[in-house]
This record gives C-alpha cells, structure tokens and sequence, in this order.
C-alpha cells in the first residue's frame, strides 16, 4: 500500500492489486499515519482500534493489519 500525504483530494484508489492512499495531513508526527487508518477503517467499515500500522512507519510503502469482526 503506498500513501500519498498532502494530497488536495484524499480518497482511496485500488487498482489491480495495489492499494493507493491519499491523505490531507502532511507526514508530521506521525498526522499522516493517523489520517491513513481513518481512511482504512471508514473504507473497510470497522473501527479504527481495528486496523493496525505493522509496517513501514517513517515510508510512503506501509503494511496495516486490519482485523474484521
């Protein structure tokens, strides 16, 4: 999955079998990272303590597990 901070319209794009994440916040303090897993939990329809960063926390690259009910 790659994420994309900054972006002028956030949003969530699959194409094939990649996952494109776009974000508003910028990557400062972790905002970014944050943003990411709203986006996941509202695309996935969980909660957010259900999606987890497990992977790449300082790269554009990340691995999130999300744990369905």
């Amino acid at each position: 999955m790659t994420v994309k901070p900054g972006s002028r319209a956030p949003g969530l794009d699959r194409t094939g079998k990649s996952i494109v994440v776009r974000v508003r916040e910028h990557a400062i303090e972790g905002a970014a990272n944050e943003a990411c897993i709203h986006a996941l939990a509202v695309a996935y329809g969980v909660s957010r303590s259900s999606v987890e960063l497990v992977g790449g926390f300082r790269s554009k690259r990340k691995r999130f597990a999300i744990h369905l009910p």
